[in-house]
């Protein structure tokens, strides 16, 4: 398993990164302080606080590369 810090500000990020990690077999949680939810739910996402990073569990140990290669524009430098 991988974490790491993404940024979904905005409408467009989130659908575009639904969109992008759904063509992926492997599960992935974003987790924003106590709570866990679905990354490929897009009202899960939404439920969230989005005004903040938040951590993306990738739960995977092979494409990990190409997986952090489709999700780079999101993730927090």
């Amino acid at each position: 398993m991988k974490t790491v810090q993404i940024s979904l500000n905005s409408i467009d990020k989130v659908k575009s990164f639904v969109n992008d990690i759904t063509q992926f077999d492997f599960d992935f949680d974003l987790i924003s302080g106590r709570y866990v939810i679905d990354a490929k739910s897009i009202m899960g996402i939404f439920s969230l606080d989005l005004s903040k990073p938040i951590d993306l569990a990738i739960h995977s140990e092979e494409g990990v590369d190409e997986i952090m290669s489709v999700i780079k524009p999101y993730i927090v430098q």
